[in-house]
């Protein structure tokens, strides 16, 4: 059976019987995840993520559209481990804009850009082509769905191949995941109070806060975990799409009327 909601596997003479309202873009990352971790963490998530978010929407409306993992993001922040691989936002923007004007061509006015690292920052890519084209652009940073119950499935806040990461992978692919080589997470603090309150940011380079490219303690990690949050994400980004898919587009959208 030839999943419709796949556009790497589904066919022109189906597309031509399909009315598509939304369509799904995961964008991912080519990066250091810790010791223990594949460069392609980022990318074998989100790809999952927004592959069965799809499957789990299609039988109640037919009409979502899964499109092929961008696999690079911006990274230069990451670029001291090597084989790092980095794309500015701006020539990514470019890239998706590119993908942006081509839906809006065939007639799909709602996309969803699932985003799958956090070094990817679409937000003013999306202001900007909503006021240039007759179209509604959102984005979802995947990770950040469950953050509500994070801490009933977790047992300590995290940031990078830490638990979270680890469990994800141990859950997707076990046999990718290589615990006894795992750093400790561990990593210098910032050393003024202002950053470390967070009431000012700053792009953080990952080789001056520790040498292993990850934060957050790995070792509590479990599939279990893993599978947990996957449900509770992709059951949620569902409902979104099939709302979503649903819901026309009038004066007010995304509005209430």
């Amino acid at each position: 059976m030839i999943d419709e909601w796949d556009l790497s596997a589904t066919n022109l003479h189906r597309i031509r019987n399909r009315r598509y309202q939304v369509a799904v873009l995961p964008v991912g990352a080519t990066e250091a995840h810790n010791l223990h971790l594949p460069e392609g963490s980022d990318v074998r998530h989100t790809t999952w993520v927004a592959r069965r978010a799809c499957e789990l929407a299609w039988p109640r409306c037919e009409s979502v559209v899964c499109l092929p993992t961008l696999p690079y993001g911006v990274d230069c922040n990451l670029m001291a481990y090597p084989l790092t691989i980095h794309v500015s936002q701006a020539n990514l923007d470019a890239v998706v804009r590119d993908i942006l004007v081509s839906l809006r061509h065939h007639e799909i006015r709602k996309t969803v850009i699932l985003n799958g690292h956090g070094g990817n920052e679409f937000s003013p890519l999306i202001r900007q082509v909503q006021s240039d084209l007759d179209m509604h652009v959102f984005l979802c940073d995947w990770w950040k769905v469950g953050h509500d119950k994070y801490s009933e499935i977790f047992d300590a806040p995290d940031d990078h191949a830490g638990e979270f990461e680890t469990s994800v992978g141990l859950a997707l692919y076990p046999d990718l995941v290589e615990p006894d080589v795992a750093g400790s997470g561990r990593t210098r603090p910032f050393r003024f109070e202002a950053l470390r309150r967070g009431w000012v940011r700053t792009s953080r380079d990952f080789s001056r806060a520790g040498d292993h490219c990850g934060v957050g303690d790995p070792s509590r990690a479990t599939a279990e975990k893993g599978r947990a949050y996957l449900d509770l994400v992709c059951t949620r980004i569902a409902d979104f799409l099939v709302e979503l898919a649903g819901t026309g587009i009038d004066a007010h959208f995304p509005h209430e009327p």
